[in-house]
């Protein structure tokens, strides 16, 4: 009986350089299909591209019919603008320069709609001041500032500078934001009981706003690790980001969203040092390592390989006595962190079943692209 052959393996691998970015095209287009499936109205679709990073993906997510974004430089705005992206939130408040390069990128590509973060009545009064300046308007959604406590403002500070940005010339609100990165909870009831804290907050605040202005504004609240739980228990636009290319972290905790892993590194054997030990090109430099050294990378292909040290350019392996291993074997690595490993990458090989094998460029993770 014939065995089947694994999703991951690489027709022509030998050529594959190593350490390298794969991409599996297919994969990526069923989790886009995936996303747009588990919510009531695709426009409160509003993914976050610092996962990827890519013009190619962004534009499969735009040819299944989202149009809006959100990213967190404005070189990842730029990409989106690039590709056509309609609506555009720089989750970001710019200050110093990157004020006047945000009113660059508004001239650059007029199709786009870009919006910013703010969580300051300072620098809204210098935005305002800089976007009259150049015969704009600053479309701007206040921070909220949840209970990660990394940005915004406390919710209960929120009427007051909503009534000092409503003053000021050149300056549109157009809603509320709120990042919740530290829900992160596996137990789902868990981050339910959390998510619908914020629900009801949030919800408040855009009450409050609506009966003394009349104006209804825009609630964008959350990642991945709340989006079940927005996308059916509020009316929010949602914003989650590593959909789409999923990895080894967010398919252990999140069992309630069955993404496909559709990223993997491809390593090779470069050294056999020690009679247990093996070791492979994908150090520091390679794949994403904040996390401890045993939650950084698994082998797809070699699951019981135990790591044992990682430095710049290497990763040893413990991989037991008597084994079979050798120098230039290929490894197939799920990282358990994507979004920043991806940016450690100029390019993906992307790889589809009835495609050619592309180079897709991984272009905003340059802090500038031309902007």
């Amino acid at each position: 009986m014939m065995l089947e052959k694994q999703w991951y393996l690489l027709d022509g691998a030998a050529s594959v350089e190593s350490p390298g970015l794969v991409f599996y095209v297919d994969r990526i287009k069923a989790n886009i299909k995936l996303l747009i499936s588990m919510i009531d109205d695709p426009n409160r679709l509003r993914p976050h591209v610092k996962t990827h990073k890519s013009a190619e993906v962004s534009k499969l997510m735009i040819e299944a019919g989202i149009s809006k974004f959100k990213c967190a430089t404005i070189a990842e705005a730029e990409m989106l603008g690039i590709c056509g992206a309609a609506d555009v939130l720089l989750a970001y408040q710019p200050v110093g320069p990157n004020i006047a390069r945000f009113i660059a990128l508004r001239k650059a590509y007029p199709l786009s709609r870009f919006s910013c973060l703010i969580d300051d009545e300072k620098i809204a009064l210098e935005l305002a001041l800089a976007f009259k300046a150049n015969g704009l308007t600053a479309e701007v959604f206040i921070d909220v500032n949840v209970g990660m406590n990394r940005t915004g403002i406390l919710p209960e500070k929120v009427p007051d500078l909503c009534t000092k940005l409503d003053q000021i010339e050149a300056l549109s609100i157009k809603g509320l934001h709120a990042y919740d990165g530290h829900i992160h909870e596996s137990d789902f009831g868990v981050r339910t009981q959390k998510a619908k804290l914020i629900i009801e907050a949030l919800n408040g605040l855009a009450s409050a706003i609506h009966a003394k202005s009349g104006h209804q504004p825009v609630i964008i609240a959350g990642g991945t690790p709340t989006f079940t739980i927005y996308n059916t228990q509020s009316t929010f636009d949602c914003s989650p980001g590593t959909f789409a290319l999923w990895d080894k972290g967010y398919q252990e905790a999140f069992e309630e969203q069955p993404f496909n892993t559709a990223a993997l590194l491809v390593s090779r054997i470069v050294s056999l040092p020690g009679n247990s030990l093996i070791c492979c090109d994908l150090g520091h430099k390679a794949v994403a390592a904040e996390k401890p050294l045993d939650k950084r990378v698994v082998f797809l292909n070699a699951p019981e390989l135990i790591p044992v040290s990682q430095s710049e350019e290497h990763l040893v392996l413990d991989a037991g006595e008597n084994h079979s291993y050798q120098i230039g074997d290929i490894l197939y690595g799920l990282p358990y962190h994507i979004c920043p490993t991806v940016a450690l990458y100029e390019n993906a090989l992307a790889v589809s079943e009835n495609n050619p094998s592309q180079t897709w460029s991984i272009a905003s993770r340059k802090r500038k692209i031309t902007i």
